[in-house]
């Protein structure tokens, strides 16, 4: 397949139709950066995250693509712009997350550290803004370890590690640690103000510390060298 290199493809899994079309109304309100083209890939009821994903990867010729819930809304109109050109300013970055981890502490829980960078609108009970470690922006970006999957955006394809994480759990932190594997540098674009607001509601934990082991057993040699 020939990559566009003016093509943007968001790629959401979902499972209710309410989510879907509110993610698409703030899709629709986002600028467009001149020359490029946006497509959308919606897949219904995957198996998993990351066959889901994956399935999405391989049917889009686009250079970048994102990866984002269905319960994820874009709140910045200039949000393919801001990303596009960290992007191409830093060829060596290959994803790009709102919240990341510096450091993946040892029990790969991404959120147990301080060492968390970002920042984002969570509505649960109520809508709150969260900054991570806002002191440590000094720059457009912060680089990371691994990124939350609430939304990812990448200008490389590397595929989903849709062999061994079969849930809905650890997608991120194993695509993150598949990028580093890469030789790619994963970042966190400065916000002044959240560029998304996450709908998350409860979360079903249920598989989520099997997936952990796998995620522990897999990356092992990696999270050696967090100290």
């Amino acid at each position: 397949m020939i990559i566009d290199k003016n093509k943007i493809c968001f790629i959401i899994c979902y499972n209710n139709n309410t989510y879907l079309q509110e993610a698409l109304l703030y899709i629709h309100q986002l600028d467009i950066p001149n020359g490029y083209d946006i497509d959308i890939i919606t897949i219904i009821d995957a198996d998993s995250i990351t066959s889901g994903y994956q399935a999405g990867m391989e049917a889009s010729d686009a250079k970048y693509k994102i990866y984002m819930h269905q319960d994820v809304f874009i709140l910045n109109k200039y949000f393919l712009a801001d990303t596009i050109s960290i992007f191409k300013s830093q060829p060596e970055i290959g994803m790009l997350g709102m919240v990341g981890t510096v450091n993946m502490p040892k029990n790969g829980i991404m959120w147990s550290t301080k060492e968390r960078i970002g920042a984002l609108r969570s509505c649960t009970l109520n809508t709150t803004d969260d900054y991570f470690d806002i002191k440590s922006y000094n720059a457009d970006y912060s680089y990371v370890s691994a990124v939350d999957g609430l939304l990812i955006m990448t200008q490389y394809d590397i595929p989903w590690r849709s062999d061994i994480f079969t849930g809905w759990d650890f997608y991120d932190a194993s695509q993150s640690f598949e990028f580093l594997r890469a030789g790619y540098k994963i970042a966190v674009p400065y916000q002044k103000t959240p560029w998304v607001l996450h709908d998350c509601g409860f979360l079903n934990m249920k598989r989520y510390d099997e997936a952990r082991k796998v995620f522990l057993k897999t990356y092992e040699r990696e999270l050696n060298t967090y100290d």
